[in-house]
């Protein structure tokens, strides 16, 4: 806390000021105590108005007394307080402090009733019924996705969790994984989560529903589809319907061609993965929504920051990592699907910036409303005239390139879905670096695969790179030695936590 010019700084990231204490109107206060013991803890301030000028209190210790009276006759359970005198100048304040609670939820009770309040932003509002059971649940510190059902797992089978498993870490799956991912108790139930990785899963809000729309807003749609599935097949439909309705452009530089794509797959990969792991499922009503646009990918999912705060109010460098559905999240981290150090925010962020034709003002941004987490992709072949000519795209791209003329030969197409859904491609050539009267060297097939792979994932290792092309790990790092020789790619940072780096312009490179 700081006071500049008698007004008062909070250094909380929740608190409100009161100019004086409502004796008569205990409600008014009391439920911001309930919210700030629900959520991420917080402080009142009483002596302070709305713009947090001091105007100080008559009797603090007077007010002291019947504020700790009244928690302790109104709230159930009792939260942990602290009462801190303040003087200013002649002024006394008061900050009524309360921790977050470890016994949600906590209850105001008046007249026989008993009501719980969250924070919402800088507002303490009512829970609703997902709210109060995430509350119950945080006080009986289990999670949704870990309680038990009464579904036997002996009636279900998980054959795509398994080949998946093998897919992504080359490893035998083993029937013992399913107890210790939490899927099944040791009793041979299913959990929550359980259902929802079983081949026919019935989750009924296991969910995604998936829209192209035509243009900038919500007006007709080019394509919609629903997928019931369980979550390994949701993010593999989700993705699938990603790709299909974006587009990637191209362009042909001295020895090697440049991938210039409308987003990076692999941080919308990371989005989904992120809205599928931390949705709200106790939201029967709710599902994850794609929504694809113009200029923008939208995913929705039910479910605010589990501390009541807004995101789009966070620093996300700073977001510490908090998972509403901790078994699932841990299914997706053996799947290699996820990280277990929750930096998705920061990470679909840095992935974007990757990408070639990036342009400031053009990261992911995230947002929170009362119940939803919206993410949002931009376009970066679009502006506010529309998709940017790919000549255009290509000499932001690299200040050498030149442009062509388009001719009925030309590799540029026109952007478009054809007739079975799925996205041309578009290119250009551009000219060469240097003397143009030496060819320059062509990369090989396999390094440009690399070059692919690195543009589709800058975070990718040689291990998934040798993986996914088929060839030994000695061949990966050989065409990366060659790629670098050429100046065609940099690594940055540590082997296992760095990106690589496309250099599109090696004459001006530092």
């Amino acid at each position: 806390m700081q006071i500049q010019n008698n007004i008062l700084i909070a250094e909380c990231s929740a608190y409100d000021f009161k100019e004086m204490l409502e004796r008569k109107k205990v409600k008014s206060w009391l439920k911001s105590v309930s919210a700030f013991a629900n959520t991420d803890g917080g402080s009142l301030f009483y002596g302070v108005n709305d713009d947090g000028v001091i105007v100080g209190l008559e009797n603090p210790q007077s007010d002291a007394d019947f504020i700790s009276e009244t928690i302790k006759a109104r709230l159930d359970p009792v939260p942990e307080v602290q009462l801190i005198p303040i003087e200013h100048e002649g002024h006394s304040l008061l900050e009524v402090k309360v921790k977050a609670g470890t016994l949600t939820p906590y209850y105001y009770y008046q007249d026989g009733t008993r009501t719980a309040y969250v924070r919402v932003g800088n507002e303490s509002v009512e829970c609703n019924s997902q709210q109060l059971l995430s509350l119950v649940l945080k006080g009986t510190h289990m999670t949704w996705d870990s309680l038990p059902t009464q579904v036997d797992a002996s009636k279900h089978s998980f054959i795509i969790l398994a080949n998946t498993f093998r897919e992504q870490t080359h490893q035998e799956w083993n029937d013992k994984y399913l107890e210790s991912f939490g899927l099944v108790t040791p009793d041979g139930k299913l959990t929550n989560a359980g259902l929802l990785f079983v081949d026919n899963c019935t989750v009924f809000q296991s969910r995604i529903f998936c829209t192209r729309w035509t243009g900038l807003y919500k007006d007709d749609a080019i394509s919609s589809v629903e997928h019931r599935a369980n979550l390994v097949l949701l993010l593999k439909y989700g993705m699938d319907f990603i790709k299909n309705y974006t587009m990637s452009g191209w362009v042909k530089m001295p020895n090697y061609r440049l991938n210039l794509p409308d987003y990076s797959n692999r941080a919308i990969f990371e989005g989904l993965v992120n809205h599928l792991i931390h949705r709200d499922y106790t939201v029967m009503g709710g599902e994850v929504h794609i929504d694809i646009y113009d200029d923008r990918v939208e995913l929705v999912s039910p479910g605010a920051m589990l501390d009541g705060t807004q995101i789009q109010d966070r620093d996300i460098y700073k977001v510490p990592s908090m998972r509403r559905n901790p078994v699932i999240a841990d299914v997706f981290t053996q799947l290699d699907y996820m990280e277990k150090r929750g930096s998705g925010l920061r990470k679909m962020r840095e992935l974007t910036e990757k990408l070639p034709n990036f342009l400031q003002g053009k990261e992911p941004q995230y947002q929170t409303e009362a119940t939803s987490f919206y993410t949002t992709f931009y376009n970066l072949n679009w502006d506010e005239n529309g998709r940017i000519p790919v000549e255009e795209v290509a000499n932001r791209v690299n200040s050498t390139l030149e442009k062509y003329p388009v001719n009925e030969e030309c590799s540029v197409e026109k952007f478009g879905v054809n007739e079975k859904g799925s996205v041309k491609k578009f290119g250009v050539n551009a000219n060469r670096f240097g003397d143009t009267s030496k060819t320059p060297k062509k990369v090989s097939k396999t390094a440009q695969k690399i070059i692919d792979l690195v543009i589709s994932d800058p975070s990718i290792t040689a291990d998934n790179m040798a993986n996914k092309i088929g060839i030994t790990k000695r061949a990966i790092e050989k065409n990366i030695k060659s790629l670098r020789d050429m100046e065609i790619l940099a690594h940055e940072g540590s082997d296992k936590a760095g990106y690589w780096r496309i250099i599109v312009n090696p004459q001006t490179e530092q």
